[in-house]
């Protein structure tokens, strides 16, 4: 059976990367700003931001198997210089998007006979106290808790999970990695010596989406080439 699935942020990193890999076995609605990305891709485009647009729900089907929010922020800086507006942006793509577009759409994710799949995304830096992230460990983390109280308030029907990155190389962390000293020296810091990649984090995404993953939910899955665990 071929999923509905809508990704949302589906048009750079870690998104695009999970629709060219859904793409064969899902009916993929994507919802972003803009679809420049998606040309020549097999998905149903939605326009739609996040902080100032509504989700234009008529577009998608009346059965939804699979939901997966992607965007997301990094304001990696001194607590002291980080004023209260960064963190209530961050906390407005995170979190607020996530659940204004959670409650357009769960009639649909409800509509089912076997669970619906929801994935949000973290990072390693909530469970794990890193300086600099303290406004966008505070937003995820808010994520986590709302996937783990819906978890529970909407099971059976519907299966919520978290992944949980450390830095992956993509747009969103494009300043972080934009010379061989800045690169050399993330991939030092992951036991594994290297960062991760978006492929690796949407293999998850779909493993979560897919039947295989049909009795975890409630669970953050950290994807951190063990710098979150380990010292190397």
């Amino acid at each position: 059976m071929r999923k509905n699935t809508l990704i949302v942020g589906g048009s750079s990193g870690i998104g695009l990367s999970l629709v060219k890999q859904l793409q064969s076995n899902h009916n993929l609605f994507v919802a972003n700003r803009s679809n420049e990305a998606l040309n020549g891709l097999s998905v149903e485009f939605i326009p739609y931001d996040v902080e100032n647009g509504e989700l234009e729900v008529t577009k998608l089907p009346e059965t939804l198997h699979g939901l997966v929010y992607c965007p997301g922020t990094i304001n990696l800086r001194p607590f002291k210089g980080l004023k209260p507006e960064v963190f209530s942006r961050d906390f407005s793509i995170n979190v607020m998007g996530a659940i204004k577009t959670l409650q357009a759409v769960l009639g649909r994710l409800q509509n089912n006979e076997v669970p619906a799949s929801v994935v949000f995304f973290s990072t390693v830096a909530v469970q794990t106290g890193m300086p600099f992230h303290s406004s966008v460990a505070t937003a995820k983390g808010a994520l986590e808790g709302l996937s783990r109280s819906l978890a529970a308030e909407l099971a059976p029907k519907i299966r919520f999970n978290v992944l949980a990155p450390s830095l992956v190389d993509t747009p969103l962390a494009e300043k972080f990695l934009n010379n061989d000293t800045k690169k050399s020296n993330a991939e030092g810091r992951h036991p594994l010596q290297r960062i991760g990649s978006p492929e690796e984090i949407a293999k998850m995404v779909a493993f979560l989406l897919g039947d295989q993953s049909s009795w975890i939910t409630a669970q953050t899955i950290t994807i951190d080439g063990g710098i979150g665990s380990i010292k190397s």
